[in-house]
């Protein structure tokens, strides 16, 4: 779907909740506390400034008994199969997002990675998946990666962990690709890259992901990882300290020219082994 029919479709979607919420009688407070959310939220919601996440479009139906329109609506909007379900809602704040801020400490964000590296990770993931199931994550992941091909695109700032560069993915000649594919989007402008150097020992949020979306008209929120699942946290005081914990990384982290001096040396290693084999 294409954005401005996207965001279209998501204006239909708070002027419904808006009618149905007012034929029950609900101020957006009232409504946002039986959904467990506050009514600032259901009024962004109204006019299609932050969308909801699944566990509250399907309390919406449940409160003003819709038949699960708002979950189906949202299902439609959102879902998309090639991701895990708890991925979904990432994948609206990406495109949406003024900007973008993340700590990876053991892979290349998803944002930032080739096919082939794409190919290795789902494959070590996916042994016994076929050809068509890992061809179908890999144009999944290349696609998401067109936001920063996009104009407007969002501010996107990572912070990589020198494991990320240390750590073989693929061939040696796909890793020395990958690496050089960061440094080149980061010469073009399109991301700003520092790395946290293993000489800094212990570090906060140890071999934890986190990512910090920014809006030009929501608060932001903050997204991070677990096994098989993912969390978005949306509540101010968290979000405020995992901001927080996010400056104490950067400032730990090398200067990004240091950063992409430090890359390029990795992906020239790799590309030593890789003619010498």
């Amino acid at each position: 779907m294409a954005n401005g029919s996207r965001q279209a479709a998501w204006e239909f979607f708070g002027t419904e909740l808006k009618r149905h919420r007012e034929e029950a009688g609900l101020t957006q407070a009232e409504l946002g506390y039986r959904v467990f959310v506050s009514g600032g939220y259901i009024g962004q919601f109204e006019q299609a400034i932050r969308k909801p996440q699944l566990d509250v479009a399907a309390r919406i139906d449940e409160v003003l008994q819709t038949a699960g329109f708002f979950e189906r609506t949202w299902r439609k909007l959102i879902d998309d199969r090639r991701y895990a379900d708890y991925f979904a809602d990432v994948l609206e704040l990406e495109r949406t997002a003024a900007r973008i801020c993340e700590f990876a400490p053991t892979l290349v964000p998803g944002l930032l990675q080739t096919a082939t590296y794409t190919r290795a990770v789902t494959l070590a993931g996916n042994p016994f998946a076929t050809d068509a199931h890992i061809d179908e994550k890999v144009a999944a992941r290349v696609e998401r990666a067109q936001i920063l091909a996009a104009t407007p695109r969002p501010e996107y700032w990572v912070i990589l962990h020198e494991h990320v560069l240390r750590i073989p993915v693929g061939s040696s000649a796909e890793m020395a690709d990958q690496l050089e594919h960061v440094s080149g989007l980061a010469e073009q402008r399109k991301v700003l890259v520092q790395v946290l150097p293993t000489s800094v020992g212990a570090y906060p949020l140890m071999g934890r992901m986190v990512r910090l979306f920014e809006f030009e008209d929501a608060p932001p929120t903050a997204y991070t990882e677990a096994v098989y699942s993912g969390s978005l946290l949306d509540d101010p005081a968290l979000v405020k300290r995992v901001q927080g914990t996010y400056d104490l990384l950067r400032a730990a982290a090398l200067p990004p020219e240091a950063s992409l001096a430090l890359i390029a040396s990795a992906a020239e290693d790799y590309r030593r082994c890789a003619s010498s084999t």
